[in-house]
């Protein structure tokens, strides 16, 4: 399946898109940039150079995905929400040289007008909710919201909050899938 590019979109050359990825209105890829197959990027969306976008993700309208930020498969980036590569900046000192890698792993939701500070992790299939804050690494799983954002819960790789205390040790079953998870350790692992 072709790569679908809105004639209002700019995608630079040099720029990697994979088959079955659209790219709508008013996008710019830079040529740096490496995008998986199937890729949503909505309506005012910007791809720096040094980024990596994994297959199936969706990232939804006004979203800039500056460089050294790395999507991994699957993830989903609410309108709006807003990724950052300089802990400290200041107009009038250049500190390019400075950027923090943000990684956000396989699966994981980042809600509708949400922040992630630079330098963080977010693990696999966790959620941050709509408004959030992240200025610290997000567990797998993890339900995050606030600001700055506190877990308050567990998700199921569906997508749904899991009976299960945030700290301590317990099992449950996802409803939907059946699917298992135990916490053990301030880790939630899927069996």
């Amino acid at each position: 399946m072709p790569v679908a590019i809105h004639p209002s979109a700019v995608v630079d050359e040099g720029a990697q898109i994979g088959e079955g990825s659209r790219v709508w209105h008013f996008v710019h890829v830079c040529g740096g940039a490496k995008i998986g197959k199937n890729v949503s990027m909505g309506q005012g969306v910007f791809v720096g150079n040094k980024v990596t976008i994994g297959d199936n993700c969706k990232i939804q309208n006004n979203v800039s995905v500056y460089d050294n930020v790395h999507l991994e498969e699957g993830v989903f980036c609410g309108p709006s929400m807003v990724f950052t590569n300089v802990y400290n900046p200041r107009s009038l000192i250049e500190r390019k040289d400075e950027y923090r890698d943000t990684l956000v792993r396989k699966g994981a939701t980042l809600g509708a007008n949400c922040t992630l500070v630079c330098g963080v992790t977010v693990g696999e299939y966790a959620f941050v909710g709509a408004g959030a804050v992240i200025n610290k690494d997000v567990p797998a799983y993890a339900l995050m919201v606030g600001v700055p954002a506190k877990q308050i819960g567990w998700m199921s790789q569906f997508g749904e909050q899991l009976d299960i205390p945030v700290q301590g040790e317990g099992e449950t079953t996802c409803p939907h899938t059946g699917s298992r998870y135990v916490l053990k350790d301030s880790q939630l692992t899927k069996y």
